[in-house]
């Protein structure tokens, strides 16, 4: 184990902790520093010196020692040093009872023998103050109002040894606001409050007060709105400053008046014609009042008086609107009840009937003198449409169609009643809506379209919508045609009826398909000799097709969603008649013919090959009309080789052929068309050699042999 260690020294300066320095031990790795009060131990383990003991108690006798330790064990305990830990700090409990001032207090300390408390500004500026006492209690004066101050707190023992300190942030609270003004703002009900800013305060309360009702505005502004004021009242303002300190004392109270109250039991009397008297109750706070009196035409006058009348002049067919204000240095009082006074009103001018839809009427007209509302009278036949408002137009819906109307406009006033002598005006309403009844196919793309309508005087046009696009035609009757329709292309028909009176509205649609188009393009290519393919291009609006080829020797027929397919059973070398019928998803059928076409002619049978005398080969065959040419081909390794015989022979012959070599051998009619059949039987032949140079042809597919 290592050498025991010996103290240099060892201090307290924070009240939980004892501090030790010493000199290194060699070969030790760590030390343990141990603290010892009475029967209980603290112990920690360090690398190096300093080392410090933490979780002590305060103003506590402690006995020291350090042991150094390594791989080998501990040494001894060094020699003890009595070390006492410093004073606990105080707990503070500040708070401002005044703008200039601040209440320090604490609970006592164990083993203190005094206490040192210090305040200053938490800026920097001014001056540091400083008390010692033995009290537990103190108070800062003369201090700055709204100002945050930094506290200091230590105690001290008998040996005037200073413990841990304790610092407290407080701020006073704030001063008195000054320079309160009121501003009432008589529209919207609400006084602005303002003040100068107080240092230091956070927020601001005012309180508007009249008899037992208490109004409250908070702010961190210097201004506050109180809204909700009550007209013809005296209120008192004062406001108080807040920060987390406490409150300013209130301000001195001011006196705010608000604006007076609507005059009431206001009349109006006609007392003779053409002069009308106003009159109304006195109001608290009014100084004077105005009267207001607007004719419906906006002109307006007004009388100005201290007393509680007025006396105005009238005109026939007017209605009056009087309003009555009080006024004070607050300002105007809010608007009260309007009143209105209507003389007999005139008939309606301008009068204009204008059609917006077919079964819909605009009725306009100018406004007049003392009508409160207005009444629209529509007569046709033997029904009444009737439409009453304030407005100067009036809009008459679901009128019959194809029937005449007249028109008139009354002005009604609540007072005088309703204008007797206005002028009618005559209208008629536009056609009925035609009834589409049948559409029939009269020839290709030519459609007729037939309606029932009970119109008089009226012209029909007829309208087919598809995506091909427009097509339309007109008539004054119940029918017209429409031609040029596009194949495989679909529709919708409607028709309108037009007359002087306007156009009706459309009928319904009904919808209309054409028959689908023919394909541009067929072709047949024969496969075999008994099967032929056929593809065309697709046709508009088809959704399947049916190809036939006839004769008289028969008939082949396929029913596809392709546009191609394959017909089995043809008869070699036989004219046929070709035909398509384009079917579209509905059942539309287009019948469609193309040019005839011909099978090739059939292959010839009974194929055979002899060896000619001078290194050459014919070939016999047995032909199926005598009229047909074939052609012959020989293909081995050692070459490839072909003849064609004169019209009409059978056989033809192939000279210096290579033997010892097999040869596909075809015979095949000749053709016109490009390129040449490739379907007819292929025979495989052994053309071999002897030392005399006599041949012998084997034919591989049966097996046997001939010597020529």
């Amino acid at each position: 184990a290592p050498d025991t260690p010996v103290i240099d020294q060892a201090y307290s300066k924070l009240s939980n902790s004892i501090t030790v320095e010493w000199r290194a031990v060699p070969a030790a790795t760590n030390y343990m520093l141990t603290a010892q009060d009475g029967d209980s131990f603290v112990e920690t383990i360090v690398k190096n010196s300093p080392g410090t003991l933490m979780g002590l108690k305060p103003a506590t006798l402690y006995r020291i020692t350090i042991r150094s330790i390594n791989s080998g064990g501990k040494s001894q305990p060094s020699l003890f040093r009595k070390v006492k830990t410093v004073l606990a700090a105080p707990i503070l409990s500040v708070h401002s009872p005044s703008c200039d001032s601040i209440a320090v207090s604490w609970k006592a300390v164990h083993m203190a023998a005094g206490f040192s408390v210090s305040l200053m500004r938490s800026d920097g500026l001014g001056r540091m103050l400083k008390e010692n006492t033995t009290n537990t209690s103190l108070i800062f004066t003369n201090l700055d109002p709204g100002t945050l101050y930094t506290i200091k707190a230590y105690a001290w023992n008998v040996n005037g040894m200073p413990g841990d300190d304790f610092t407290y942030n407080q701020r006073t609270s704030p001063s008195t606001p000054v320079d309160v003004k009121v501003a009432f703002h008589s529209g919207a009900f609400r006084a602005v409050v303002s003040w100068m800013p107080t240092e230091g305060a956070l927020t601001y309360s005012v309180t508007v007060s009249s008899g037992l009702l208490k109004l409250r505005c908070n702010t961190s502004s210097a201004s506050c709105t109180v809204p909700s004021l009550q007209c013809g009242s005296e209120y008192y303002v004062s406001v108080t400053a807040y920060n987390d300190a406490g409150s300013s004392k209130p301000t001195d109270a001011v006196s705010l008046k608000t604006i007076p109250c609507a005059p009431v039991n206001i009349s109006i009397e006609e007392d003779e014609p053409g002069h009308l008297l106003v009159s109304w109750s006195s109001v608290s706070f009014g100084h004077y009042y105005v009267v207001f009196v607007k004719s419906d035409d906006g002109l307006e006058v007004h009388c100005n008086t201290s007393y509680t009348q007025c006396h105005f002049q009238s005109d026939c067919g007017f209605t009056y609107f009087i309003s009555v204000f009080a006024y004070n240095k607050a300002g105007q009082s809010p608007l009260g009840d309007i009143f209105n006074y209507t003389t007999a009103p005139c008939c309606p001018s301008a009068f204009r009937v204008v059609f917006v839809s077919s079964d819909t009427v605009r009725v306009s007209w100018a406004a007049v003198r003392g009508a409160d509302l207005y009444e629209t009278r529509a007569a046709g036949g033997s029904a009444v449409v009737l439409c009453r408002d304030t407005a100067t137009a009036c809009t008459l819906s679901a009128l019959p169609c194809n029937t005449p109307y007249n028109i008139t406009v009354y002005s009604v006033s609540e007072a005088r009643g309703s204008s007797t002598s206005c002028a009618p005006q005559h209208v008629a309403t536009a056609p009925c809506s035609p009834e589409i009844k049948n559409i029939s196919k009269e020839g290709l793309s030519v459609i007729s379209v037939q309606w029932q309508s009970n119109n008089e005087k009226a012209t029909y046009v007829v309208t087919a919508r598809g995506e091909a696009g427009l097509w339309h035609c007109t008539s004054t009757g119940n029918s017209c045609t429409l031609t040029d329709l596009p194949c495989g292309s679909a529709f919708s028909v409607s028709a309108v009826a037009r007359s002087p009176a306007g156009q009706s509205l459309p009928s319904y649609s009904v919808p209309l398909e054409t028959a689908p188009c023919c394909p541009n393009d067929l072709i047949l290519t024969q496969v075999t000799q008994s099967v032929t393919n056929i593809s065309w291009s697709v046709g508009l609006g088809a959704q399947t097709y049916v190809t036939t080829l006839e004769s008289p020797k028969g008939q082949a027929k396929c029913h596809t969603l392709q546009n191609y397919c394959l017909l089995g059973c043809i008869t070699c070398g036989t004219n046929y008649t070709v035909s398509l019928r384009a079917i579209s998803e509905t059942g539309l059928t287009s019948s469609c013919t193309y040019q005839g076409y011909s099978s090739s002619a059939c292959c010839p049978s009974g194929v055979k090959l002899y060896r000619l005398s001078n290194n050459g080969i014919r070939v016999f065959w047995r032909a199926s009309d005598e009229t047909i040419n074939y052609n012959t081909d020989l293909r081995g390794s050692k070459g490839n080789f072909s003849c064609t015989p004169s019209s009409g022979l059978s056989h033809c012959d192939i000279t210096e052929i290579p033997c010892g070599d097999v040869y596909t051998v075809v015979v095949a009619p000749v053709t016109d068309k490009k390129p040449k059949l490739t379907f007819c039987p292929k025979k495989i032949y052994s053309v071999t050699c002897s030392g005399s140079s006599v041949g012998m042809v084997i034919y591989r597919g049966k097996s046997n042999a001939k010597h020529i």
